[in-house]
C-alpha cells in the first residue's frame, strides 16, 4: 500500500443512493484472496452491457472520466454485506478516494485499511462538488481539507489512526511491524 498525502484529480459522479458492497463487486467475485484484478469487475453489472461491451452510459466509461481517481458518491455508499473484496476492487480499478454524505462503517472502515479514503461530507458540500463532477480536486490528508479553484475548502473528519497509517502508507499489522523496537524494549522494561 502506497502512502496518501494528497491527490488531484478529476472527480466523477455517481450520485446514486445506497450503492451496496454487491454492486461495487457482485458476490460471484468473491473468490479470489488477491486484489489483483477485481477493478475490471468494479460496478460490474451497471458497466457492462450483456454482450460483454462497456454501458456507455456508466459514468466510468465516459472518456471524460478516464483516470479519474475521485468518486462523488451518492448517499449510504457502501452498504450492505462487510465484504472487504469492494474497497480492494475500487483502488484496482484506479479509485483512491470516495466522497459521500453517508459511508456505511464496515465499508469505511475496510476502506481506511486498505488505502482508500473515504470522506463523509455534509448534503451542501456534497451538492457543490457534484455540480462542479469533473473538474479537477486535490484532497490533502495533512490538512484534512479538499479543495478546488473558485471554492473555499472543505474540511474532512478521519480517525486519527487511519489518518496516519493512511500517510504512512501502511495498515494495522504495518504500523505494529514499524514499531517492532519500541515495543521489544517496552516489553523488556517490564520483566
Amino acid at each position: 500500500m502506497s502512502g496518501f498525502e494528497s491527490i488531484t484529480s478529476r472527480s466523477v459522479a455517481l450520485p446514486i443512493a445506497n450503492i451496496d458492497t454487491d454492486q461495487i463487486i457482485p458476490a460471484r467475485y468473491l473468490t479470489t484472496t488477491t486484489r489483483a484484478g477485481l477493478g475490471q469487475h468494479a460496478f460490474q453489472d451497471w458497466r457492462w452491457l450483456a454482450d460483454g461491451s462497456p454501458n456507455p452510459n456508466f459514468a466510468l466509461n465516459r472518456a471524460e472520466n478516464a483516470g479519474a481517481q475521485i468518486l462523488i458518491a451518492g448517499d449510504n455508499f457502501g452498504c450492505g454485506s462487510s465484504r472487504e473484496h469492494a474497497p480492494w476492487a475500487l483502488l484496482d480499478a484506479g479509485i483512491r478516494a470516495v466522497i459521500s454524505t453517508a459511508i456505511a462503517d464496515i465499508f469505511r472502515n475496510n476502506a481506511l485499511k486498505n488505502g482508500l479514503l473515504a470522506i463523509v461530507v455534509s448534503p451542501t458540500e456534497h451538492a457543490s462538488l457534484l455540480e462542479g463532477a469533473g473538474e479537477a480536486i486535490t484532497i490533502d490528508l495533512h490538512t484534512q481539507q479538499i479543495r478546488r479553484a473558485g471554492h473555499a475548502p472543505i474540511a474532512f473528519a478521519i480517525n486519527a489512526f487511519a489518518r496516519q497509517c493512511l500517510l504512512d502508507g501502511v495498515d494495522e499489522l504495518g504500523y505494529l511491524l514499524a514499531r517492532t523496537d519500541a515495543i521489544t524494549r517496552f516489553e523488556g522494561a517490564r520483566t
